[in-house]
């Protein structure tokens, strides 16, 4: 949806949660918004207290403020696109669920932020149902993980041919493409991602770049993607754009702290600053 005062400028929306280490979150989705020269907006659905070690604390914010900042930036500023990350509890996925409905938001990427990398469940069962039953079928498009689209699918993945019918049976949630991230494969599937829009099933391939600093790889994979889409791609170009500039960013990925480190959002600069 655009509002009556529209810009010039594409402009981008993430509705997520705030990463205090800066990496991943509503941190890493503007960093991601602002290297495509899109204006990136945001409604803060949780505050995270995190490094690149671990969350130690998170509070989610009252479903009617997430509400009042996405009714705030669309009413006044207009989006072309709209991104979703960690909205942490049942009530705000359905009130965002809610307006995404209302305001007409078509241009939506949902990162069903359900399950780590590394299997670990990080919402309840009522969450993951809400995400599944009122979220998703008005995304245009979806991006689990591993994990996340076993939970989606109800079909455990070990192969390609797995990924490739968990892409076809999440999309018949409702979502009009999906894409299933292979980040948490194993072995040749690392990194092999699963393309399905009813159309076309294909299997994305990047170059693969050996990092431990990995941090906020999904938000920023799914923020490009809303960016592209912001800047009038195609849903298939804006995924495979978006590819590119994560392994790109994950070539100047940020070895800081003393854990997981970022990738390098701003990798340009990161390379000038080298010179």
């Amino acid at each position: 949806m655009t509002s009556q005062h529209q810009s010039n400028l594409p402009v981008a929306l993430t509705i997520a949660g705030s990463d205090s280490g800066g990496g991943a979150g509503i941190q890493a989705d503007l960093k991601t918004f602002a290297f495509h020269c899109v204006h990136g907006t945001s409604a803060l659905a949780c505050v995270t207290s995190q490094n690149t070690l671990g969350v130690t604390r998170v509070d989610a914010l009252p479903a009617a403020a997430v509400v009042a900042q996405i009714e705030a930036v669309v009413s006044d500023i207009g989006v072309q696109a709209t991104k979703t990350g960690m909205l942490l509890n049942q009530d705000i996925i359905k009130a965002v669920a809610s307006e995404v409905k209302a305001l007409g938001l078509d241009n939506l990427v949902v990162d069903p932020v359900m399950v780590s990398r590394t299997g670990a469940q990080l919402i309840d069962d009522e969450a993951v149902a809400s995400l599944r039953d009122v979220l998703i079928p008005r995304s245009a498009i979806v991006t689990p993980n591993r994990y996340e689209a076993q939970i989606l699918s109800g079909l455990e993945i070990h192969t390609l041919d797995d990924m490739q019918k968990a892409a076809q049976r999440i999309h018949q949630l409702g979502s009009l493409a999906v894409l299933i991230k292979g980040g948490g494969m194993t072995g040749n599937l690392r990194g092999v991602d699963v393309w399905f829009d009813g159309r076309q099933l294909l299997t994305l391939t990047t170059e693969h770049v050996e990092t431990s600093n990995t941090h906020g790889t999904g938000c920023t994979l799914s923020s490009a993607i809303a960016a592209n889409l912001a800047l009038g791609k195609d849903p298939l170009l804006a995924v495979r754009l978006a590819k590119d500039y994560v392994t790109t960013a994950l070539k100047y990925a940020l070895n800081i702290g003393q854990g997981t480190g970022p990738v390098g959002h701003f990798f340009p600069l990161l390379t000038f600053g080298q010179k």
